[in-house]
């Protein structure tokens, strides 16, 4: 069953298209806030502060939010490892 996907693969070529940017940008934002939500409950055991945690885990919202959608967008661009390569 499986290996039998592994081994005879489909003969129908799959079209991969890459995200569009609105698409990259939701992502980011997605898992940007649930690694937020760690970071504050992270920064906040260990400093017990929740004002400083919190002030942690905004800046880092923003920061990585950008940091995520770029290297998203990048990897849009290379062929290595989607279906129609």
């Amino acid at each position: 069953m499986i290996l039998d996907q592994i081994i005879n693969k489909p003969k129908t070529k799959v079209k991969s298209k890459s995200d569009a940017p609105i698409r990259s940008f939701v992502k980011a934002l997605s898992w940007r806030v649930l690694g937020t939500l760690d970071t504050i409950i992270i920064s906040w055991i260990i400093s017990g502060n929740f004002t400083i945690a919190f002030s942690i885990g905004s800046f880092e919202l923003i920061t990585k939010t950008f940091l995520y959608y770029f290297h998203e967008r990048l990897w849009n661009n290379i062929k290595w490892g989607k279906a129609d390569c």
